[in-house]
C-alpha cells in the first residue's frame, strides 16, 4: 500500500500543471482497476460475473443500498452490473457506461515479462488485458461514484453506472440484454461511454476525440461448393481456387469515398494540429473535396478507413483431407460500414465486385445502420471547458469511430451515446486486442480527473 501511495504521489508531482483527483481517490481507482484486470474476463475462456459482482461488493461498502444494485444477466457466467446513485431529479438520468468483458489473450502470446491477467506497473505503463479496451474506463466509473457519495453530493440528476458484459463479441451483449429486459435501469437522457480518446504525436497531446458516430459491422460469409473427388484427379472446378480468386477481386476493390458531417468536422480541426503538405488536404476534406479525399486515402490508412466502407477478409476453412479435393472452401470477410451505407449496398457490392455463380456471397449476421448523436452544446461546452483547464492547447474533436461499441444499440434505442474518456494514447501504439496492452499510468489518472469533473458539471456540481 505505501508503495502504491508513493507511486501516485510522484506521479502527481511530476504532471505539473494538470489537476489530478486526491491521493485515497487515485488508490481507490488504482485498486479497482487492478482487481478488474486480473479477473478473467475473456469473451469465451473468461466470466463477466465475478467483475460484476466484486464491483457490487465495493458499492456496498461505500454505503449503496441494496435497492439501487442489480446484478443479473442472461446466463449466469454473463452477467452485468447496474447501479444508480439518486440526484433531485430535476433532469433525466445520466447513463455512465463501460463493458468488463476483453478480447482473449494468451500468455504465451505475450512478453515474457507480462501476464495478460496479472497488473503489472512497469515504467510509467499499466500493463494486462483490459488495461486500454475497457476495464480503465470501468474503473474510473466506479471510483467517480463513490467519490461522490463520500462527499455528499447531491447530483441534479441520478447517475447510472453499467458495467456490462460480452461487447467484445459472444452471445450475450450486456446492453442489448438489458435494453430488452430492464431498460428502466438504465435509461436515461444521454450516455457516455468508450469510443473516444485523445490523441498523443511524440508525447504531445494534440486533441481529444469524442465520438458521436461509428462504423457498424457486418461479417460477410464467401462459400464456394462442389463435389470434390480424389486429389489424384485434379479438376479446374477446385472450390479453394475459386474461393481465392474472389478475395484477390475482393482485396482490389475500394467502396466510394465520402465524407459527413461528423468526419469533415474531424478533419477540418485536425488540419489545426497537423504539419506538413497534409494540412491543406485534410482542410480541403472538410470543404468536402473529393481530390483531397482521395490523397489522404491512398497514402493514410486509418484516416482511409474513416472516409469509406471497407472490407477485408479475416477467417478462412476449407477441405476435408489432405487427399481430397475440396467440397468446401470459407472465408469471412469482416466490414465496417459508414452509418449511411445500407447492409443491401454492401452486400451487393461484394456480389458484384466477386463475380463468380460458383461463389455465394452472404451476410452472416444481421444487422442496421444507426445515426450519429447530435452534438449536444451543454457537452460539447463542458468538455472543452474542461480539457482546457486540464490540457491547454488541445483541441476537442467530434469524431466516428472506425471500430463498433455498445453505442450503436444505445442510439437505436433513443439514448444518444457520446464516447468520450480523456484517455490519451500515442498514435499508431494502440496495443488494444493485442500482444501487451497497455495504459499509461498519468494518462490514466488524468482522465479520472477529467471524468469526474465533467460527470459533476453534467449533473449540476459548481466547479
Amino acid at each position: 500500500m505505501r508503495k502504491t501511495l508513493l507511486l501516485i504521489t510522484i506521479l502527481s508531482a511530476v504532471v505539473w500543471g494538470q489537476k489530478l483527483p486526491p491521493a485515497a481517490d487515485q488508490k481507490l481507482a488504482h485498486d479497482v482497476y487492478k482487481e478488474m484486470i486480473e479477473i478473467n474476463s475473456a469473451v469465451t475462456t473468461g466470466t463477466t460475473t465475478p467483475v460484476a459482482q466484486a464491483m457490487a461488493a465495493r458499492f456496498r461498502a461505500a454505503g449503496f443500498p441494496e435497492s439501487d444494485i442489480f446484478l443479473g444477466g442472461p446466463v449466469p457466467g454473463k452477467w452485468n452490473l447496474v447501479v444508480r446513485y439518486h440526484g433531485t431529479g430535476a433532469h433525466k438520468p445520466l447513463l455512465l457506461l463501460a463493458h468488463t468483458d476483453v478480447v482473449e489473450a494468451k500468455r504465451e502470446d505475450w512478453s515474457p515479462e507480462f501476464d495478460p491477467f496479472k497488473f503489472t506497473e512497469k515504467d510509467g505503463y499499466f500493463y494486462g488485458r483490459g488495461t486500454a479496451d475497457d476495464k480503465a474506463q470501468a474503473a474510473i466509473w466506479v471510483a467517480t461514484l463513490i467519490r461522490f457519495k463520500r462527499e455528499g453530493f447531491k447530483p441534479d440528476r441520478d447517475l447510472i453506472v453499467a458495467l456490462t458484459a460480452d461487447e467484445e463479441g459472444g452471445s450475450y451483449n450486456g446492453v442489448r440484454w438489458l435494453l430488452d429486459n430492464h431498460k428502466d435501469l438504465i435509461d436515461a437522457d444521454f450516455a457516455l461511454n468508450e469510443g473516444g480518446g485523445g490523441e498523443m504525436v511524440n508525447g504531445k497531446k494534440i486533441s481529444l476525440n469524442v465520438q458521436v458516430a461509428e462504423k457498424y459491422v457486418m461479417n460477410i460469409r464467401l462459400e464456394a461448393r462442389n463435389k470434390g473427388g480424389h486429389s489424384s484427379v485434379p479438376l479446374p472446378d477446385n472450390a479453394i481456387y475459386h474461393l481465392a480468386e474472389a478475395l484477390t477481386r475482393i482485396s482490389h476493390f475500394e467502396f466510394p469515398l465520402k465524407a459527413n458531417e461528423v468526419t469533415r468536422t474531424y478533419f477540418a480541426q485536425l488540419a489545426k494540429t497537423e504539419t506538413g503538405p497534409v494540412v491543406e488536404s485534410l482542410r480541403q476534406i472538410g470543404e468536402g473535396s473529393e481530390a483531397a479525399m482521395k490523397r489522404v486515402a491512398a497514402e493514410y490508412p486509418r484516416w482511409n478507413s474513416m472516409l469509406r466502407t471497407t472490407c477485408v477478409a479475416t477467417m478462412l476453412e476449407g477441405g476435408h483431407a489432405s487427399n481430397a479435393l475440396p467440397q468446401l472452401a470459407a472465408a469471412t470477410v469482416n466490414c465496417r460500414v459508414m452509418p449511411d451505407d445500407s447492409p443491401e449496398f454492401v452486400l451487393n457490392s461484394l456480389k458484384t465486385a466477386v463475380a463468380d455463380d460458383k461463389v455465394a456471397v452472404k451476410s452472416a449476421r444481421s444487422t442496421t445502420a444507426v445515426p450519429g448523436s447530435p452534438l449536444r452544446p451543454d457537452l460539447m461546452k463542458a468538455i472543452t471547458r474542461i480539457t482546457d483547464s486540464i490540457w491547454p492547447g488541445v483541441i476537442v474533436v467530434p469524431s466516428m469511430s472506425t471500430g463498433a461499441t455498445d453505442g450503436k444499440a444505445l442510439r437505436g434505442a433513443g439514448i444518444e451515446t457520446y464516447g468520450v474518456s480523456g484517455l490519451f494514447g500515442e498514435r499508431g501504439d494502440s496495443r488494444a486486442h493485442g500482444q501487451d496492452e497497455r495504459m499509461m499510468a498519468s494518462s490514466f489518472y488524468q482522465s479520472q480527473a477529467f471524468l469526474y469533473d465533467l460527470v459533476g458539471t453534467l449533473s449540476g456540481k459548481v466547479q
